[in-house]
Order: C-alpha cells, then sequence, then structure tokens
C-alpha cells in the first residue's frame, strides 16, 4: 500500500503536538506501508517540501494555507489521463486538510483527516488570524464533513467532533490514541539546563513545557504559582507566543510573579529534545493547565519521565492521567477561571507535601505510558483503518 501523509509540522520544524504525532507515526507507518509526506517548508530527508505561493507573501496567513495545499495536491504528480499517484490520502490539521479533499476529488482516493484540535473550541485564533479564522473554520468542516474518515485522538475528541459537526455521520469518526516512545522518552540524569539557569536541584520543582497560546493555561499556571508553597519553584518552558499581544501578557505576567516570590524560571526559547527530558525528569510535578487539550502528548512524555502530574480535567486528558494514580486531575470551568487557578495550586501542594505520592504517581505514569500508549499500536490500528476503505 502507498499512502501520502499531508501535514504542516515534519522533523525538524516541529513546534506542537500534531507534529510530534506526526513524527512517530510517520517512523511507525513505514515499518508497514509505503508512506510519502507532503509538508510545509523546504525539502528534507523523508519529506517533500512545500512553500506559500510568493505573491501571497503578504496576505492574511489563512490564505498562503491554502495555496500550500494546492501546491501539496499538485506534488503528489498524477497528470490527465493517469492513474492515482498514491492509493490513499491522510491530512493532519487544517492546515492540510484541504489539501486533502482536494486530492480525494481530483485522483478519486480515500481521504482520512485526524483532528489533533477543533477551530470551534479556538475562538482565541481570530487573534492570530482575524479574518483567516473564519477561512480556516470553514475548511476544517468542509474536510472533516467530505472524509472518508475522521481520526479523533481520543474519546473525548470524538465526543467534541460530534457536538461541532453534528452532521458527520458518526461511524466515520474512528478513535485512534496519541502514543508516546518510551524509549525515546525516559528518565535521565543530566541536569545542566536546569543548573546554567539556576534551578535549585535540593527545592521541589513544578514543570511547564508548551506553547504561549490560549488553549494551553500558560496565564492560569502563572497566576496558580502565586500560590504555590514556599521553597516551590516553577520552571516555565514556555515559547512560540500565538500574537504579540499573548507574549506581552505573559511576559508581564511572568514579571509579576518573580517579583512576589523567587524561584521562578523563565526558558522561554524552544528546547531540544534532550533539554526536555532534563526538565520532566527534574520536576516534582509537570503542571499541564490546558483549557483545551484534545489528548495532550505532553503529559504521557512526562509520565514516561516518571513524573507525577497535576493537569486541568479537560478534553482527552483524563484518558491519559488517572486520577489518584498517575497525577490529580483539577476540574476547569470557563466560568469560574480563578476557582481552578485555586485549585490548580491546592492540588500541586498537596502533591509535594506526600513524597510517597511524587514517587508512586511517577512509577505508575510511567507503567501506563509503556503498556497502554505504544506507536506501534498506533500504527499497526492506523494501517487497518486504512485498509477497510480501499
Amino acid at each position: 500500500m502507498r499512502t501520502a501523509l499531508l501535514t504542516r509540522e515534519f522533523p525538524p520544524d516541529i513546534y506542537g503536538g500534531a507534529g510530534v504525532h506526526v513524527d512517530y507515526l510517520v517512523r511507525e507507518l513505514r515499518k508497514l506501508i509505503d508512506v510519502d509526506v507532503h509538508a510545509f517548508g523546504d525539502d528534507r530527508p523523508g519529506a517533500t517540501g512545500h512553500r506559500p505561493a510568493a505573491e501571497l507573501a503578504a496576505a492574511n496567513p489563512a490564505l498562503s494555507t491554502l495555496s500550500v495545499d494546492l501546491s501539496m495536491v499538485a506534488g503528489l504528480g498524477g497528470g490527465p489521463g493517469d492513474g492515482p499517484p498514491v492509493e490513499l490520502v491522510h491530512s493532519h490539521t487544517w492546515y492540510a486538510n484541504m489539501a486533502g479533499l482536494w486530492a480525494k476529488l481530483l485522483y478519486d482516493v480515500p481521504h482520512v483527516a485526524t483532528a489533533h484540535s477543533l477551530e470551534p473550541r479556538r475562538p482565541w485564533k481570530a487573534e492570530q488570524l482575524g479574518g483567516g479564522y473564519r477561512l480556516s473554520s470553514w475548511a476544517e468542516r468542509t474536510a472533516y464533513l467530505a472524509a472518508d474518515a475522521v481520526v479523533a485522538v481520543s474519546d473525548g475528541m470524538r465526543v467534541d467532533i460530534l457536538d461541532c459537526y453534528p452532521e458527520l455521520d458518526p461511524a466515520r469518526v474512528k478513535v485512534i490514541r496519541n502514543g508516546i516512545d518510551t524509549e525515546i522518552y525516559s528518565p535521565v540524569e543530566d541536569r545542566d539546563v536546569l543548573t546554567s539557569h539556576g534551578v535549585d536541584l535540593s527545592a521541589p520543582i513544578v514543570a511547564f513545557v508548551g506553547r504561549i497560546t490560549r488553549q494551553k493555561g500558560v496565564k492560569h499556571l502563572i497566576a496558580a504559582a502565586h500560590q504555590f508553597a514556599p521553597g516551590v519553584q516553577l520552571v516555565l518552558c514556555a515559547g512560540a507566543p500565538d500574537t504579540p499581544e499573548i507574549a506581552a501578557e505573559t511576559e508581564a505576567a511572568v514579571h509579576a510573579l518573580q517579583a512576589a516570590r523567587p524561584g521562578v524560571f523563565w526558558l522561554d526559547g524552544m528546547l531540544t529534545l534532550d533539554q526536555v527530558k532534563q526538565v520532566l525528569s527534574a520536576a516534582t510535578v509537570f503542571c499541564c493547565p490546558s483549557v483545551y487539550e484534545p489528548l495532550g502528548i505532553v503529559n504521557l512524555e512526562a509520565m514516561a519521565c516518571n513524573t507525577a502530574v497535576v493537569a486541568s480535567d479537560v478534553g482527552g486528558i483524563p484518558e491519559v492521567v488517572a486520577d489518584g494514580v498517575t497525577g490529580s486531575l483539577v476540574h476547569y470551568d470557563p466560568a469560574d477561571e480563578a476557582t481552578f487557578e485555586t485549585d490548580l495550586a491546592a492540588a500541586v501542594n498537596a502533591v509535594i507535601a506526600d513524597q510517597a505520592k511524587v514517587t508512586g504517581w511517577g512509577e505508575a505514569g510511567r507503567r501506563r505510558a509503556v503498556e497502554a500508549f505504544s506507536w506501534t499500536a498506533v500504527a499497526e490500528q492506523t494501517v487497518s483503518l486504512y485498509r477497510s476503505l480501499l
């Protein structure tokens, strides 16, 4: 079987969970079937690159995205009268979904779309894209309603998909959860990325790793940190802000926190994999304050590094973090964010005060990541779905 996987992100250009998903999925799929990857950007090992049309360089980002999709479809090959260049196309995120739909129509092949997030659940993107958010929302809806199968990365995500798009046939929405490579993500002993920033390894550490976006709830973690117990440090590995406005808000909030208490460290650049593993392994608690999260791969990464997790109870997170076993779940109510912040701090403080939980939840998290979230199983389920559509 020869398939084409269409994606915005592919190594080395990865900035979010969807890119991590694609990276590891492709590695495992290529052990089973032939996979051509088409990604945004330049050609690179393992993928054909596609850039926006030059004349749209200054246009709304949504328009330039759609021009990349057109390039992807053309790049698949297959001229008039030729047979289909591939047997199936699989797109990831709205950035590549229209490429998947157009390839389906042009080449008469099945289209699978994996939903890593949903535009109706991310209204804050209007800050970033302006009217382009309406275009991205249209692109997502159009592609999903026409797709032969829509993959949800969690049971919670499947519920969200059908809630946002009730016209979609439920039989076409399949759950294939994200995975984790527990050989790559495992505890490490190095700590130089922390010590070089002045972090005290003998004191408790609460860590966050993620992008600066409304979705990730960074502002709630910073607010909660004002209520952390004395001596608790916060290591905030947060970068790639969605907009200049949210970057400025985050910078002001971090500076205010640093003025109010010691032990607040902001690593605002994108970290290497080795550095991320250092942070996750060193953390007493990993905190995930997301207000929207289809699954939350970063929680799996922390668990694989033997770290207890405190996370919001949104989306697919409860399918990853076993409450009271591998971590603590905190209820998020968008109508009462102050209570969420207080409860988040209380949960962090409670875990840090109980060394047995810190150790036990960390060990249980590692076991759960190894036993329940294998990328091999993800790839096998994905190929089985492909074959069912041919």
